[in-house]
């Protein structure tokens, strides 16, 4: 009966050392500041984990449609390259500046199609990754796993080539009311890039 009180007299201490350290503003939020080990460790485990459930039943359609991997080439250079890079871009302003930083996907294999399609659809907490499905039909959400799957180790010129050919930034009409978007937004400009010519952003 001692032992008892003991372990609910630990436990109602260590809620309130936890209630106090929340409420005294402990835990530094700042995004160039790391997780703490335990913490990072964590959320790993429980977004894996809750991305697997999630997605186990969710059928995959043949990702080698040329059609859809163009189509994914143009939504990709529009939506998630800035954060994602593209190939011969090795870092940009977001993707430094972001925490958890963004995984590179021009050098990341697609380990799980259905996996990558529930997570843009649905997009990720606290991670910077935006639900792409309020705005986007999953015909499209598709296209972008597609082109992901050929992305890794693809050449730059390969990559202009697709984004060329994809007629830019598509959501299926989802997108419409929202803020005008062209097919080079999140674009950092190439060299031979009409934007090339614009005043240099400056901070």
């Amino acid at each position: 009966m001692r032992s008892a009180y003991w372990l609910g007299g630990l436990v109602a201490l260590v809620l309130a050392a936890g209630i106090a350290f929340v409420v005294a503003g402990g835990y530094d939020v700042a995004a160039d500041v790391p997780h703490w080990t335990l913490t990072h460790s964590v959320l790993e485990r429980v977004r894996t984990r809750s991305i697997a459930r999630r997605s186990a039943d969710i059928d995959v359609p043949p990702l080698d449609d040329a059609e859809l991997i163009t189509s994914g080439a143009g939504n990709y250079d529009a939506m998630c390259a800035s954060c994602h890079l593209r190939p011969g871009v090795a870092a940009t302003e977001m993707s430094r500046g972001l925490y958890p930083a963004p995984p590179s996907l021009i050098e990341r294999p697609l380990a799980d199609p259905a996996a990558a399609f529930w997570v843009i659809k649905h997009g990720l907490k606290m991670s910077g990754m935006p639900a792409w499905g309020k705005s986007m039909e999953d015909r499209y959400v598709w296209g972008l796993v597609a082109f992901l799957n050929e992305l890794p180790g693809m050449p730059a010129d390969r990559y202009r080539e697709l984004v060329a050919a994809s007629g830019g930034h598509q959501h299926g009409g989802l997108e419409s009311g929202m803020d005008a978007e062209t097919s080079d937004h999140g674009h950092e400009p190439d060299a031979d890039d009409d934007h090339s010519k614009a005043p240099p952003h400056q901070h």
